[in-house]
């Protein structure tokens, strides 16, 4: 999978909502419920982190429910490509980007959203085909301000910015011509996972889903 054709695949995933839910699961049994009440509300991209031990066997119980379309996200080195695609990840996301990450995503056809944060980063994703970008962290990065400013030197890239992004300020990301959606936490809190309350979690992502966005 090229670069380009990676980067055609992350915005169609991009476009499916607003805000993409990016989920530290420590606990497995959430997995399924949380899919289902995230895509329940209209939240139907979901990043699941690889920052614990159940996170590969959450990716697998999430690709079974019915709507979703499951990445794996903080995906560091290839061993991590390979077992998120073997676990029915259809799309990655890593906090940068290097040689050794992107040529394991072209070997394994994982589309993946590469991170970067710097004009140059920027510039040298663009020079390798790839044209829709993670940026992170980006509240400490300059926020939506930068995103903008960056739009006008670099108008062909789009972003989904994730760091920081709650409800309170989302709008001012997507507002941005250049910013195709969000990525945040803010959707599934640790408190309503722990005590079940799925129906909380629907009424965030169907909260999230109908904000407004440019791009």
């Amino acid at each position: 999978m090229t670069p380009a054709e990676q980067s055609a695949a992350a915005l169609s995933v991009c476009r499916l909502a607003p805000v993409v839910p990016v989920l530290v699961i420590e606990d497995l049994a959430h997995a399924a419920p949380l899919a289902q009440a995230l895509v329940a509300g209209g939240l139907p991209a979901l990043e699941v982190t690889l920052r614990t031990p159940c996170a590969l066997d959450a990716i697998r119980a999430m690709a079974a429910v019915p709507g979703g379309v499951v990445g794996a996200g903080t995906l560091l080195t290839p061993a991590d490509v390979k077992a998120a695609k073997a676990a029915g990840a259809t799309f990655g996301v890593s906090p940068g980007a290097t040689e050794r990450l992107l040529d394991a995503c072209a070997e394994h056809d994982l589309p993946l959203l590469p991170g970067a944060v710097t004009a140059s980063e920027i510039m040298a994703l663009l020079e390798k085909g790839y044209n829709v970008l993670k940026f992170f962290p980006a509240e400490q990065s300059g926020g939506a301000a930068f995103l903008k400013s960056i739009g006008s030197p670099i108008p062909q890239v789009k972003f989904c910015p994730t760091g920081g992004i709650g409800i309170r300020n989302a709008g001012d990301y997507l507002s941005q011509k250049n910013i195709l959606c969000v990525g945040g936490s803010w959707v599934a809190p640790k408190d309503a996972m722990a005590r079940g309350d799925w129906a909380a979690i629907t009424a965030l992502a169907a909260e999230a889903a109908k904000l407004p966005r440019a791009a």
